[in-house]
């Protein structure tokens, strides 16, 4: 990447990010992320992905340094060298998914969602959920605890948890997983192009309540949700060299 003279250092609020954020800053400056060449986000995935959504607007990447429990889309921390590591680093450009989330009493909530947008149920009882994919219905009752559509940059995340499969970071295609089926029950989700357009309907929304949720950013009782690709948006993520989205897919799978 270009020079990384003005760097922001953002962090969760955990001591250890936070005691990093005081070292790194008194070590190589603080600028405004608007003012930034680079944003330097200290936490684990959740900050990154909370950092990504706040900064979209702005035209610095972010790279991550792990001081949180969970680190897939973040570098290893070192307060040693730090210039040098921006300008080596590999940069990932990635588009996150847009939901749409009709809910039951006639509300419409829009969000972003860099990994995936799940639908999950609310009460003791299964969802049921129609799924549509551009225009055309192809599954008429998926009875289920939940379904999301993961991106790739997403699918090592809950998609990966709920038995989906991972996906190349380059590989234009979208997972849409179920969780915990039970009719059809031996159904593993669908890959889907990018461009897809993904309508999840709820069956019998007031007794079988189902929220949505993207990057966790909720919404309770919808009866239907529809995601597509959001390519207007690019979230641009720096990696150490050798370490990238890519890489980092494929050795998961080798574990």
């Amino acid at each position: 990447m270009p020079s990384a003279r003005n760097i922001a250092f953002l962090a969760s609020e955990t001591p250890l990010a936070q005691t990093a954020k005081v070292a790194l800053a008194d070590r190589y400056g603080d600028y405004p992320p608007e003012e930034a060449d680079v944003i330097v986000a200290l936490g684990g995935d959740g900050f990154m992905l909370s950092t990504l959504h706040e900064t979209q607007s702005l035209p610095a990447p972010v790279y991550g340094m792990n001081r949180g429990t969970v680190g897939f889309l973040m570098n290893s921390y070192s307060d040693e060298h730090l210039i040098a590591r921006l300008e080596e680093a590999e940069e990932a450009v990635i588009n996150p998914l847009h939901m749409r989330a009709e809910c039951v009493d006639g509300t419409v909530v829009e969000a972003l969602a860099i990994n995936e947008v799940s639908l999950l149920r609310e009460g003791p009882q299964a969802a049921k959920l129609r799924i549509i994919v551009d225009g055309k219905l192809r599954m008429d009752e998926l009875v289920c605890d939940g379904a999301l559509l993961s991106t790739p940059a997403g699918s090592t995340a809950y998609n990966y948890s709920a038995h989906g499969p991972i996906l190349p970071i380059g590989s234009e295609v979208l997972a849409i997983t179920a969780v915990a089926a039970f009719r059809p029950r031996r159904w593993r989700g669908a890959l889907l192009p990018k461009s897809a357009v993904v309508r999840i309907e709820v069956v019998e929304a007031a007794k079988r309540p189902v929220m949505a949720d993207a990057d966790s950013r909720s919404v309770k009782s919808v009866s239907a949700v529809e995601i597509r690709s959001e390519p207007a948006v690019e979230h641009r993520i720096l990696f150490d060299p050798g370490h990238g989205l890519e890489e980092r897919l494929l050795r998961e799978q080798f574990q």
